[in-house]
């Protein structure tokens, strides 16, 4: 009995490391979506869903993570040397604060959403794009606004100008976004002949 619940560990255990460990190639969507295709799927349904280009989805994930399930922001240290509390709640793949993540639960009706699940993580990028859409009117499109909104969030969004990494961030996301929707050019037909893998 011992060594059956053993090895139902062991599979677990190998199932999550395979469906959560960071891509080997972050920097190509092509590569990504190679190594992990249900992310393709899961990234396409938010597109269908929310109209979130699947570009963008993946430059927001590459700036905030590195595609690191577990990504935290640094801790803060006192005196420069003891570990003190990390400046925000942010957390996962989308670095969602808690506060806004109870939102898009909220509003999706999606109570078991996690933000340590890729599918949950690109659906809420979607979910924040399309909101960005309708309460700043900016263009699901611009990559370089709709990150200085998800950044400095959209109660702040009007005094972004005086942030500079915030637009050193957003213009490095609209770089990023731009090369993975160029990348993808090239192998979005193939990725979208792989119906047999079930969704």
């Amino acid at each position: 009995m011992i060594r059956k619940t053993n090895f139902y560990l062991l599979i677990l255990l190998f199932f999550v490391t395979a469906c959560s460990s960071i891509p080997k190639n972050t920097q190509n969507s092509c590569a990504i979506f190679e190594e992990r295709y249900l992310w393709y799927k899961h990234a396409k349904a938010s597109y269908e869903k929310w109209g979130a280009p699947i570009h963008l989805q993946l430059a927001f994930v590459k700036k905030e993570s590195d595609f690191n399930w577990l990504a935290k922001p640094p801790r803060r240290k006192l005196f420069k040397v003891i570990p003190f509390k990390r400046p925000s709640s942010s957390f996962g793949y989308s670095q969602a604060v808690v506060g806004t993540w109870e939102q898009y639960k909220k509003e999706t009706k999606n109570p078991l959403a996690t933000r340590a699940r890729f599918k949950d993580s690109v659906d809420f990028i979607g979910w924040y794009i399309n909101k960005t859409s309708k309460i700043l009117k900016i263009s699901k499109k611009d990559a370089y606004r709709q990150y200085l909104a998800y950044y400095k969030g959209w109660g702040d969004y009007k005094d972004y100008s005086k942030d500079k990494k915030a637009i050193i961030y957003a213009k490095s996301v609209r770089d990023m976004a731009n090369k993975y929707r160029k990348q993808l050019t090239l192998c979005k037909k193939n990725l979208d002949k792989n119906k047999y893998i079930i969704f």
